[in-house]
């Protein structure tokens, strides 16, 4: 009998079961019900933005005693000392992971002698934050010449045969190893090379290391492109080169297996974190250097992106707010563990109050 009632039981399902696949209306996969609420998309979502993930680059310029508009980056100033420190110290309460120090000297000359001078205004600011802030946040200096330099390029020029004037990259080694022994001197917990130059890595580890600076870490701008989205930034840098272009030393945008040779390169000497710049347009290097190696990836969402958002919002053509989120949301869903954005702050202070 128990025999005859589990042949029934067995009948009873197989005359249950439909005799075709599940239509596309049925009930029984419907994904919609993980977003139903703000509570579960919360819940289920693969990708989280947190505060520290967030790095905010700030422009500190020598002379100045107030705050300058950028013109063309609505909401970013080139900071006094005094308002960097302010600004500096609210970013930190805000949550924010990093702070990224870029410096307008108020002189410039061929060598660019105010990037490794004590005295220069990313050295002194340095110093400033370090009293303000010790370790209460990780204090990061880009490292490079354009900034300081008349001619506005990444490195030292010479003369070529044919009389042009180009980068001579073994002298810019050296003054990058300089520039990353002053800076470690001010407190930098890590600098930043940005050049792109060959060996760059390199020679700064084996210079900080020199100098007892063995625990400065090394962020590489490794996959760093010859971009049209950095304009906005040379205006708040004033670093616009005065002839010709960076593409002799920043990479292609056509080219994306390049990337992986050069952050290869960087890791090979020393980087302890390899970053890609631009981020929003380069979401597929960001992916492909996620997935060759095993140091924290950076993404610099730069000064065009930025203004591109604002631009539209101010035109009410975006929801500023939501597209913030978003696109920073896509540069860590890519892979980026640390982004480098404008917005850092703002978007801290916005994460904080949501939960």
């Amino acid at each position: 009998m128990n025999g005859q009632g589990s042949r029934v039981a067995l009948g009873r399902v197989r005359d249950a079961r439909p005799s075709s696949p599940v239509s596309a209306s049925s009930s029984a996969s419907r994904p919609h019900r993980l977003r139903r609420t703000p509570a579960l998309r919360r819940l289920v979502a693969e990708t989280r933005l947190s505060a520290s993930d967030l790095v905010l680059p700030l422009f500190v310029k020598e002379g100045l005693g107030a705050p300058a508009p950028v013109s063309s980056m609505p909401g970013v100033v080139q900071h006094s000392r005094d308002s960097l420190r302010k600004a500096a110290t609210e970013a930190v309460e805000s949550g924010v992971g990093g702070l990224l120090l870029f410096g307008v000297p108020a002189e410039k000359d061929a060598r660019g002698s105010g990037a490794d001078d004590p005295a220069g205004i990313v050295q002194l600011a340095l110093a400033d934050l370090v009293a303000d802030l010790g370790d209460a946040t990780v204090l990061m200096s880009d490292l490079c010449l354009d900034e300081y330099t008349d001619h506005g390029h990444c490195g030292v020029l010479v003369e070529s045969r044919s009389g042009d004037l180009v980068i001579d990259n073994d002298a810019t080694l050296s003054r990058y190893a300089s520039i990353a022994v002053a800076q470690a001197r001010a407190g930098a917990h890590v600098v930043a090379p940005s050049g792109m130059m060959d060996g760059q890595v390199g020679a700064i580890r084996e210079a900080l290391d020199i100098a007892g600076f063995s625990e400065v870490a090394i962020l590489a701008y490794a996959a760093k492109y010859a971009s049209s989205f950095y304009g906005p930034f040379r205006d708040a840098a004033e670093c616009a080169p005065r002839f010709g272009d960076r593409r002799s030393y920043q990479q292609d945008f056509a080219n994306a297996a390049e990337a992986l040779r050069e952050v290869a390169l960087d890791i090979a000497e020393g980087a302890d974190m390899v970053m890609v710049k631009p981020a929003m347009s380069y979401l597929d290097v960001v992916r492909r250097v996620r997935e060759i190696v095993d140091v924290p990836v950076g993404a610099y969402q730069v000064s065009g992106e930025y203004a591109m958002v604002e631009a539209a919002a101010a035109n009410g053509w975006l929801d500023r707010e939501s597209v913030i989120i978003e696109s920073l949301t896509s540069i860590r869903r890519a892979g980026a563990d640390i982004v480098v954005t404008y917005w850092a702050a703002e978007v801290a202070s916005l994460l904080r109050d949501q939960r």
